[in-house]
């Protein structure tokens, strides 16, 4: 059977991990780092990282609700949502991924998740992976956690803490991790539930909609990151959260200034401890909260709810305690807990300062337009050292700038000229040795001008078509196609769909990726459009014949999953928008796209405008050069003559958090259309270096044969890339590889037209040009030097003979020349 890192039913909807999505904003919008080691120093555990922009734990504490055989006095609690603050966005949009669920519980959730996207603010999507299975208690009526824990980002209120997922994005105000869900909750399906969706259980029964507001809760943030060793009763707090640390003992010391490991914290955490945060007590008519911290430690329970005997009967308030009463229902969550999660967004009172603070660690200059970037890490003793700023001078002027983290942009400097930074932590006892970052040189970026200033262009494709160049893209601010034809004066733009809804359209947003490919002889073309929409989650076709739009549904509406062991081919009910790529000659069109459900390659032929054909490509079965690895997280298509030649990455191995330990790029070739003749070729895998191959795929057709990009990174920081390599189809072996340095973290998207490749440098653009007789730094040049909030795509047009680059900048779709 194919290897995917899916869990759940085919009947099901299932949100698989694409873990060979780099990170930067995004995969994505930051650089990231997956600690999979610890340095222990001072007792503490230390992430390490090479010129990151935050750090990544994965998050293992699961939090539970039990079940009460106590009746309450008023079993119905009501609440409603508090109003914004200064701290808050606007409201949020959650994305739950059903594994084994009933449909009447899918409603309990739903409705639960309608009521927290009320009440905690956002801009980024909380996606949610929820699975219905046997706990492995009867008393756990629901567990969840996090899908990570998160620090030092842009945005962050205190680096020193570690946030989760869905706090640490709305605070950040992008997606430090698309690759992942931000909540990941198991339902008890053996509970007693009220399965009629009355909102009415019994004196036996519990309320599944509860449940989930409870444990929801604990995935926004409402929990410990605390453990207890119970035979030595040591306790352990090597990576606080914001909710710990406004947690105090009753003599007013920070649970996060008692030594860790150590008994003098293990005796904390079984003993009263209250809530400090301003709000939380305000809320509490001005007393602390005291936190549910019984004597003997209850993994799941202890440290992560409101004291259960306090608030039992506090109405609204008691929706955080530990446990659920048979018959009891929450409609909202109650207004101190609502008061708690807010302050967790600012920033706590400074603790003890214990030590001086050690040096920051990896420092590291990037190359920006007539700039510099610098990054660093905090000291290794962050959590004693209590840092209240950091120092960057610039050793050839002598001048400083200050912040609370990094990264610090350098102004004001020339382009061609070398620079060197220090970078210092300051405290209250004084100030760290320096930190040196290697030399940088500052150079220009690209010149651009306004191709849609209305537009983001989150999704590119392009063809050329009846001899003039298109443009299909997506608008992230309006989640509509569009399309652009340059009529060799001006373009013209028209929406496709996703405001439609009439003539085959949809009325979805849409919001993945694009392809185009066209056939027929000018001026008399065809032009074929595939895409999908976010809700419907099908593959989607515009053709287009110069005058007029047809639209129908490719795949993902059919009746049920088609099996990948089915040898029988139909339409599936599989989530294919992930991914697509497609080619057109003559007489046939050939899409092929990601059936998420399963983790494997579909295609799809229409032949002399005759009927879809579906077929199986890859991820099925590891004979006649197949492979059972999670494919085509990404993919590229092009023909060669009549060769096609579809490129895509694959999953072939992951951890127990399954984050991928080993990944590889292939490559399928065939002439014709005939399933039978696919020829497969794995152009890069792991190695000896244990290298990841994949985050990122593109393909250009360059006469007689096709340059192929990807990129690459080592399985010890997983997730993250660090090479950008390349090869042509007819003499795969020989892969040419490049390291970005001080050009910064590479990540997707890519793009090449055979000479250049375009590739995401820390959240910006960058060009590799690949005819450099030696490759170094020298072969990369700055294409853009301000940050995108998410991965910017790009694509080659030429315009009237002039080669450009059309991507997004500031928000805004700008075509680009050196």
């Amino acid at each position: 059977m194919p290897l995917t890192l899916n869990h759940g039913h085919l009947t099901d909807s299932v949100c698989t991990m694409h873990f060979l999505r780099i990170k930067s904003v995004h995969s994505s919008l930051a650089a990231k780092l997956l600690v999979v080691s610890t340095l222990l120093l001072s007792g503490l555990g230390i992430p390490t990282a090479d010129a990151v922009s935050f750090r990544q734990i994965p998050a293992t504490k699961w939090f539970n609700v039990l079940a009460d055989d106590s009746l309450v006095s008023s079993n119905v609690r009501k609440t409603n949502p508090i109003s914004s603050s200064a701290n808050l966005e606007a409201s949020t949009k959650f994305d739950v991924t059903y594994n084994f669920f009933p449909d009447w519980a899918k409603k309990e959730v739903k409705a639960s998740l309608e009521i927290w996207a009320a009440n905690f603010k956002s801009s980024v999507t909380v996606s949610v992976d929820a699975t219905w299975e046997r706990s492995k208690s009867e008393e756990i009526l629901g567990s969840a956690k996090a899908g990570s824990y998160f620090s030092s980002f842009t945005g962050s209120p205190d680096p020193s803490l570690w946030y989760v997922s869905a706090l640490a994005n709305a605070l950040a105000g992008y997606d430090l991790d698309r690759n992942s869900p931000e909540i990941i909750i198991q339902v008890n399906s053996e509970a007693p539930w009220n399965t009629r969706g009355d909102g009415a259980p019994n004196q036996s029964e519990y309320d599944l909609k509860s449940v989930m507001l409870h444990e929801v809760g604990h995935g926004l943030g409402f929990s410990s990151n605390g453990s207890y060793e119970t035979f030595f009763g040591v306790g352990t707090l090597a990576r606080p959260t914001p909710f710990d640390a406004y947690l105090q003992t009753i003599d007013e010391r920070r649970l996060i200034d008692l030594p860790t490991p150590s008994k003098e914290l293990g005796d904390a955490l079984t003993s009263p401890l209250v809530w400090s945060g301003p709000l939380g007590i305000k809320a509490n008519s001005g007393i602390k909260p005291k936190i549910f911290t019984p004597p003997i430690f209850e993994a799941g329970s202890s440290i992560s709810h409101l004291d259960e005997t306090t608030f039992t009967n506090t109405a609204l308030d008691s929706v955080m305690t530990p446990r659920l009463a048979a018959s009891e229902i929450f409609v909202g969550p109650g207004p101190l807990m609502l008061a708690m999660m807010e302050d967790m967004r600012n920033k706590p009172p400074a603790g003890i300062t214990n030590d001086l603070p050690l040096a920051p660690r990896n420092p590291t200059a990037l190359v920006s337009d007539a700039s510099a970037f610098i990054t660093f890490d905090p000291p290794a003793n962050i959590r004693t050292a209590q840092i209240s700023e950091y120092i960057v001078k610039n050793i050839k002027t002598g001048v400083e700038k200050k912040s609370l983290s990094s990264p610090v942009i350098f102004s004001g400097l020339r382009n061609g000229t070398s620079y060197r930074f220090t970078v210092i932590a300051k405290n209250a006892l004084g100030v760290s040795v320096e930190a040196k970052t290697n030399a940088v040189v500052p150079q220009a970026s690209w010149k651009s001008i306004t191709f849609d200033a209305n537009s983001d262009g989150s999704n590119l494709a392009s063809a050329v078509f009846n001899g003039k160049p298109v443009v299909a893209y997506n608008d992230s601010k309006s989640a509509d196609l569009k399309l652009a034809i340059f009529d060799g004066k001006v373009w013209k733009k028209t929406i496709v769909d996703g405001q439609g809804g009439t003539e085959g359209r949809t009325s979805n947003e849409i919001a993945s990726a694009i392809s185009v490919c066209v056939n027929g002889i000018a001026p008399l073309q065809t032009m074929h459009i595939f895409y999908s929409d976010v809700t419907d989650k099908d593959l989607r076709y515009a053709k287009y014949d110069g005058k007029t739009f047809d639209f129908e549904v490719v795949d993902g509406d059919g009746p049920s999953e088609n099996s990948y062991k089915d040898p029988v081919r139909v339409r599936t009910s599989s989530d294919v928008s992930v991914s697509n790529a497609c080619v057109a000659t003559a007489s046939d069109i050939q899409v092929f796209y990601r059936d998420q459900s399963q983790g494997v390659t579909l295609g799809a032929v229409k032949s002399n405008g005759g009927p879809w054909k579906y077929e199986l490509v890859d991820g099925d079965r590891d004979t006649d050069g197949r492979s059972t690895g999670d494919v085509s997280f990404h993919m590229e298509a092009t023909l060669v003559g009549r060769t096609t030649y579809l490129v895509y990455d694959s999953v072939t191995g992951f951890d127990e958090t399954r984050k991928v330990t080993s990944g590889s790029v292939r490559l399928a070739s065939r002439t014709g259309v005939n399933p039978s003749d696919w020829q497969y070729l794995e152009l890069d895998s792991a190695t000896d270096k244990s290298f990841i191959a994949g985050y990122d795929v593109a393909i250009a057709n360059i006469g007689n044969s096709a340059q192929v990009a990807w990129l690459a990174g080592p399985s010890t920081t997983p997730g993250v890339a660090n090479e950008i390599r390349w090869a042509k189809v007819d003499s795969p072996k020989r892969i040419s590889k490049i390291v970005s340095g001080n050009f910064g973290q590479p990540g997707e998207h890519l793009s090449t037209n055979g000479k250049t490749i375009i590739y995401n440098c820390q959240e910006r653009l960058c060009a590799i040009n690949t005819e450099s007789k030696i490759l170094n730094q020298n072969s990369i040049r700055l294409v853009t030097s301000s940050q995108e909030l998410k991965p910017v795509d790009s694509i080659w047009l030429t315009i009237n003979k002039s080669l450009n680059l059309l991507a997004s900048k500031k928000g805004k779709m700008v075509l680009l020349k050196p």
